[in-house]
């Protein structure tokens, strides 16, 4: 029997573990490989090209959500499944631009993870039942709205949108250097086309963008 193989990723040690014994429990789910963060999320995956990846949002230095944009633009028939803390409505929106599949809180009961699994290898779609109705009426509602705004968003290039959430975390040009490999002169110029783009003129309003397109948490 052909198993469906899986991706981790997330940045809590406990969590991640917890489900790898979850899931190796599971007939006919293999899971290769685990990541920290999605940077690493990404080259995982496109060294072991999983089925499916399943991904949290809050991760250091890369969020899920632009890993998993990143991820299906290189490898669209990857299918992602997002598993969170987050129900707020906006978080799943975002997730579905980006191109994930599936959307589940991390409060679900295990067996929907592996429904989820099974529902997105075989083409579908799969969003946890505490995602009320009401909140998949405000994404069709929304769509149209936000797309716009989005459209700016997009006008980002892989790049920037990293160093975007580097900055938001609050991290100093010489360090966000050093994690990409650039200079900090290239790293200046980057946060300057950032604003630019955005219309955004300080670190602080930065920080708040990042927060409402779900790139940080307001915990970070």
């Amino acid at each position: 029997m052909e198993k469906i193989t899986v991706l981790l990723a997330e940045d809590h040690t406990i969590v991640r573990e917890g489900l790898r014994s979850l899931l190796e429990k599971e007939i006919g789910i293999e899971v290769v490989g685990e990541a920290e963060d999605g940077r690493e999320a990404i080259k995982k995956a496109e060294a072991l090209q999983p089925d499916i990846a399943v991904m949290d949002i809050t991760m250091p230095g890369l969020n899920g959500l632009e890993a998993t944009r990143q991820l299906k633009k290189s490898f669209p028939e990857m299918k992602i499944i997002i598993l969170t803390m987050h129900a707020n409505e906006e978080y799943v929106l975002h997730s579905l631009q980006a191109g994930a599949s599936g959307y589940l809180v991390k409060k679900a009961a295990p067996a929907e993870l592996i429904s989820a699994i099974q529902a997105v290898y075989r083409g579908g779609s799969f969003l946890s039942p505490s995602i009320s109705k009401t909140v998949i009426d405000e994404y069709i509602r929304k769509a149209e709205r936000i797309s716009e705004i989005d459209g700016i968003h997009e006008k980002l290039t892989n790049r920037e949108r990293e160093v975007l959430q580097l900055i938001s975390e609050g991290r100093k040009p010489r360090e966000i250097a050093g994690l990409l490999y650039i200079s900090i002169k290239t790293v200046e110029t980057h946060r300057a086309h950032i604003m630019d783009k955005l219309d955004i003129h300080s670190t602080a309003d930065l920080t708040q963008y990042a927060i409402r397109k779900g790139i940080i948490s307001s915990d970070t």
